[in-house]
């Protein structure tokens, strides 16, 4: 079967794949110029259209290098080159797989049907969905995967965001990267049918950034009081045991007198000694949740046996821990080395860094404060749809989002991770308190706009009226269902596509 005309030359390709790639990842946050991030899907879909599978695999290879190592550069801070190095490289041959599907979509396609509504929408669908489906892959493996750099998280505060009220992550990439095959396509067809072709991009566009976010039912308001205590909480820093605890406890003075506080709520690591194995803390919670009339929504590290959790409590005066969550997806390489074995045979000094590892825990991702529930994830969880699903799900009316960005200082990974909470509250329609132990802190209302905050590395406090929700979006009541759908019928479509183009080359053949 001969390959399609290609658009560029291979050396081109991988140029513009490169350039496309850096384009790509100043469309995120950091850069935050979001209209790049479909010039760089542009760039990535040209350099493969008429490649080899060899070709193919080089061009998705160089496109995903390039954003990579940029979008994960922070990774590299304290521990080096070698992690940046090696997850890039890794998420990076996932791109260079996910290349050669989408060159054999651009090579069975116009083969199998040469009708112009196949070119400019059944073919933009095919190489969307399959795009989605290397993102599905590199969000579920290995280790549980790493769903960072998704196409829709370049999307927080543009007029597209509102789709993922409607179709979630996986869906506005869908709909990213059908909007760019498509207009490839127009520009490839030329003259009137390219005229004629545009329709469906024109009308796809107009209706993403214009149908609003799916309204969840009003439930009253909560008064949150989230501290940022900027304490010498990174993995290096210099520090007593209980520093931490005493930075938290100094910012938290600011709101203390506070009325009418529902709850207050402390980041990821907010407390470096755990109230439940230490009197001394336990009275400290105890008089705190006294002296606020409030429960305590903090964070610390906990042991059951020989097991480490990353663990929330929920601590109220008089009663203690009255509700834990435990971190459902530890940080592979951060919070636990898996393989360690294998892995310490190959870099001993760096595997040696991380001495005990957490597991993951296994409870609801929801705290019923009495007033209303809350939904929770631990600074990475939040990127995992099923976590956040599964909080809406068990009733939560607000988010509240624990992190620590300690350890990636003056890097782009706070501002990353904001964009994904922000999403996040347009989801599922709930408002997200995200409070870090460094900052930078916001609380975002459930259409994506930030109501209050506070700046990076400085102690600080926030009192907010927070929006509770009810109901369930779009998104959120079909879950799973609509990536699955998308991922499958991608992968299923390419098959089709194949024995169609072969079948179709038989009976045409001379």
């Amino acid at each position: 079967m001969p390959l399609p005309r290609p658009v560029l030359p291979l050396w081109a390709a991988v140029i513009a794949a490169v350039a496309g790639g850096l384009v790509y990842d100043l469309g995120f946050p950091g850069a935050s110029v979001w209209p790049l991030a479909f010039v760089g899907i542009a760039f990535a879909l040209v350099s493969l259209i008429g490649r080899s599978a060899w070709g193919a695999a080089l061009v998705g290879l160089a496109f995903g290098l390039a954003f990579y190592l940029q979008q994960v550069s922070w990774t590299a801070l304290y521990l080096g080159p070698i992690p940046w190095l090696a997850l890039s490289i890794l998420e990076s041959l996932f791109v260079a797989g996910g290349g050669v599907l989408i060159a054999l979509a651009y090579r069975w396609v116009p083969r199998a049907s040469d009708a112009t509504w196949v070119r400019v929408i059944v073919l933009p669908a095919l190489v969307a969905g399959l795009w989605c489906l290397r993102e599905a892959v590199v969000g579920t493996f290995p280790y549980g995967g790493f769903p960072w750099g998704r196409a829709a998280l370049s999307q927080s505060e543009s007029p597209f965001a509102d789709v993922v009220s409607w179709a979630g992550s996986t869906g506005l990439g869908f709909v990213m990267v059908f909007i760019v095959a498509s207009a490839i396509e127009w520009v490839r067809l030329g003259s009137r049918r390219g005229i004629r072709s545009a329709i469906p991009v024109v009308v796809v566009a107009s209706v993403a950034m214009l149908v609003p976010a799916w309204q969840t039912a009003d439930a009253g308001t909560l008064r949150v009081a989230s501290v940022q205590g900027n304490g010498p909480a990174g993995y290096f820093d210099e520090r007593e045991q209980g520093d931490v605890l005493l930075a938290q406890l100094d910012a938290t003075q600011a709101v203390i007198d506070e009325p009418g506080v529902d709850v207050l709520l402390w980041p990821e690591g907010g407390s470096d000694i755990d109230p439940t194995r230490s009197d001394r803390v336990a009275d400290i919670f105890d008089r705190l949740s006294e002296r606020m009339d409030a429960p305590v929504l903090l964070n610390t590290v906990t042991v059951n046996g020989d097991e480490y959790f990353n663990t929330s409590m929920l601590w109220r005066d008089g009663e203690g821990a009255v509700d834990t969550y435990d971190k459902r997806h530890p940080v592979p390489f951060g919070e636990y080395i898996p393989d360690r074995d294998f892995y310490y045979a190959i870099a001993p000094d760096l595997i040696g860094l991380v001495e005990r590892g957490y597991t993951p825990g296994t409870n609801a991702p929801v705290f019923d404060l009495g007033d209303a529930v809350t939904g929770l994830a631990i600074c990475f969880d939040v990127i995992y749809d099923d976590l956040i699903w599964e909080a809406v799900d068990d009733g939560a009316q607000v988010f509240m989002f624990q992190t620590n960005n300690a350890d990636f200082n003056g890097t782009d990974e706070n501002e990353q991770q904001l964009a994904i909470a922000r999403l996040r509250a347009i989801e599922t329609g709930r408002s997200a308190v995200n409070i870090s132990t460094v900052g930078t802190s916001q609380v975002i209302d459930p259409s994506g706009r930030t109501i209050d905050s506070l700046p990076a590395y400085e102690p600080g406090a926030m009192v907010t009226d927070v929006a509770l929700r009810d109901g369930s979006t779009p998104a959120v009541t079909m879950g799973v269902w609509l990536p699955s759908i998308i991922v499958w019928g991608a992968a299923l479509g390419l098959i089709a596509a194949g024995v169609l183009a072969r079948r179709r080359d038989r009976t045409t053949a001379p």
